[in-house]
């Protein structure tokens, strides 16, 4: 029986899109694969490695043949230093979001508008994020020294008390590291809000006041519902910053005096490679990571569900 002659251009058709189909497909994976071979040299096998090595205990200069297992895990699940230094984490985690993060909003409120020469504002309190953390750390270090130090300095002077050995004292260090912390990172936040207010309609809150709202009740009920989703990116990236921070902390104070300011990021380092623990250090890493992952993605799916509904990155 013959072919109909809508059913022979169907058969040359098919083939000439699926053609199409796999040229575009080969395309794609042209473009990805030097980005996709960059993430998994440096980002995949990295974690891979580490999780192989985390069950050995291994100093880092020998074959690596002794197995233990979960070993390394419990111990570092077990040891006080440790979970301090979780806590240490969590702490500044909860000082941040407290602190931290109102004062920029507050600061943002002011800069973003009607604030006179608000661009130069702006740009003073941005230039502490510009710095490193290593020159931020000993630029910090200065201001603080017992003797001499600005802050210490400035107390004798205006009879405020006595000085005291900020980073030396087992109860103020990791508050007096902390500030250093606002200080630095606190414009990154404040940048942030400032870009999240000005796609809020000023017409919005015109006519709210217009209509007899109080500066409050415009803030309360529109500025801040309206500005939502940029605090909900600014918490998420202040919790995984606050987990994972390490060089401030390591220049000013390296985890001291006594433990008082450690961190996990600072454990690691210690264990993994200045008492030459690898597989122990890979086994703190490990667990360093999995906190974050699993809050970064338990965040995304509680939290920022309805930011990341419409970009598609939920489904």
């Amino acid at each position: 029986m013959q072919l109909s002659s809508e059913t022979k251009i169907k058969s040359v058709a098919q083939p000439a899109q699926r053609r199409r189909k796999y040229a575009k497909l080969l395309t794609i994976l042209l473009f990805l694969a030097p980005a996709a071979v960059i993430y998994i040299y440096f980002v995949i096998f990295p974690v891979v490695q580490s999780i192989y090595y985390s069950l050995y205990k291994w100093n880092g200069l020998g074959p690596i043949t002794n197995f233990i297992g979960l070993d390394n895990y419990t111990k570092a699940l077990g040891d006080k230093t440790f979970t301090t230094a979780l806590s240490h984490n969590l702490l500044i985690a909860v000082l941040s979001i407290f602190i931290q993060l109102p004062l920029s909003l507050m600061l943002a409120l002011l800069v973003a508008r009607h604030m006179p020469g608000r661009s130069i504002f702006r740009m003073i309190f941005f230039l502490p994020y510009v710095l490193s953390d290593v020159t931020t750390g000993v630029i910090w270090s200065f201001v603080y020294k017992p003797e001499g130090g600005l802050i210490n300095s400035a107390i004798s002077s205006l009879n405020l008390g006595e000085p005291q050995a900020w980073l030396g004292n087992t109860d103020l260090a990791l508050f007096a590291v902390f500030v250093v912390m606002c200080w630095k990172y606190f414009g990154f936040h404040l940048i942030l809000y400032v870009a999240g207010l000005q796609q809020i309609p000023a017409d919005l809150e015109e006519a709210a006041k217009i209509d007899g709202a109080s500066t409050l009740q415009v803030l309360r009920h529109i500025t801040i519902p309206l500005l939502g989703s940029t605090i909900r990116i600014s918490i998420f990236l202040s919790i995984l910053g606050s987990l994972q921070y390490f060089d401030l902390i390591w220049v000013m104070t390296n985890g001291g005096p006594v433990g008082a300011s450690e961190t996990m990021a600072t454990y690691m380092i210690k264990n993994g490679f200045q008492r030459f623990q690898l597989g122990y250090g890979s086994a703190v890493g490990v667990i360093l990571f999995s906190l974050c992952f699993i809050f970064s993605i338990a965040y995304q799916r509680v939290v920022l569900r309805r930011d990341l509904a419409g970009s598609g990155a939920l489904t």
